[in-house]
């Protein structure tokens, strides 16, 4: 089956490849990176004014959402010009909080939503299936948590920040304790709907990161030369493209079906296939770009570290391949 956007999801993601571009996004990674996260956070206040951030958040909220077709093609160019920061976890936890919003005057939703769909408060989330370090959490306004005893919590401080393989990627545990939010079982339905809407930003990132590696990839074939002859040229080469290729396009339209059905195991398969998809094109990368992949100066490496954090977090393969068989 063939997904394909509208004119106007088309020109809402060309508006934001414009804006990426524009901005030199690896300048504003490698910032973020080194500790530095006021180029981050003005490219934030950017993507905010765009509507990234409101489409998961409920227009009675002050959002546009919720519009998981329009977030997942934002997230294939956030991921296209590998922009860093807890993007994802602002979803998701936008996507709780709204989740939430039935418990009323209880509900932290109309305290928090509306920041969070401004891009005036950026969050951070640790829940269930999505493993136990907070990103970005030194960056967050919010640090939220998911108990396994049903409670939303408000953390007050987390550990010390832990730089993963991708060092725009700072991960922390957050501390005990803190504001609980709400507590029972709509937190734990929220949290699950709120796992979804993470895997299907990240299964988008990750396609948007191999779509960048795989375009890095050809232009760099095409011009070094061995023998006399563009390595392009060889057979062996033009197949490992092909295969990185086929395995993006495979995982594009499971993408964007998920974000037409929202079903959990829809949702898992996309991101699996994303993921792995996206770590293909990393290796082919790395591999055809010989040892001048391996530099940190080459703008290519702030794509490569992304493709393996991305294709583990919210859910490894194997954690999602049993979503989908267990459905």
């Amino acid at each position: 089956m063939r997904f394909q956007l509208t004119d106007e999801q088309q020109d809402f993601a060309r508006s934001l490849d414009g804006l990426l571009t524009a901005a030199g996004t690896p300048a504003v990674v490698r910032s973020w990176a080194a500790g530095d996260p006021a180029p981050g956070l003005a490219l934030w206040s950017r993507l905010a004014d765009a509507g990234v951030f409101a489409l998961a958040v409920p227009e009675a909220y002050e959002g546009v959402g919720p519009l998981p077709v329009e977030l997942a093609a934002a997230f294939v160019e956030l991921g296209r010009h590998a922009v860093p920061g807890p993007v994802v976890e602002t979803v998701a936890a936008a996507a709780l909080l709204g989740r939430l919003a039935d418990l009323g005057d209880a509900s932290p939703a109309k305290r928090l939503l509306p920041a969070l769909a401004s891009g005036g408060t950026s969050a951070t989330l640790v829940a269930p299936g999505g493993g136990p370090y907070a990103l970005d959490a030194d960056s967050a306004d919010l640090c939220l948590t998911v108990t396994d005893g049903h409670e939303l919590t408000l953390a007050s401080g987390h550990h010390p920040v832990v730089v993963s393989a991708d060092p725009a990627r700072r991960l922390a545990v957050p501390r005990p304790g803190g504001e609980v939010l709400a507590a029972g079982p709509a937190v734990t339905e929220a949290a699950a709907y709120a796992l979804g809407w993470a895997r299907l930003a990240t299964a988008a990132q990750s396609l948007g990161v191999g779509l960048t590696l795989l375009e890095h990839t050809v232009a760099y074939v095409k011009q070094r030369t061995q023998f006399g002859t563009p390595i392009g040229a060889f057979q062996a080469v033009k197949h490992r493209l092909a295969d990185t290729l086929i395995a993006l396009e495979f995982a594009r339209p499971l993408l964007y079906g998920a974000a037409l059905t929202m079903a959990p195991a829809d949702i898992a398969a996309a991101k699996v296939t994303a993921g792995e998809a996206a770590y293909t094109a990393a290796r082919t990368a790395l591999q055809l770009h010989g040892a001048v992949g391996y530099t940190e100066e080459l703008d290519l490496s702030l794509w490569l570290r992304k493709a393996r954090p991305l294709r583990d977090s919210w859910g490894t393969p194997s954690a999602c391949r049993a979503a989908v068989l267990t459905a």
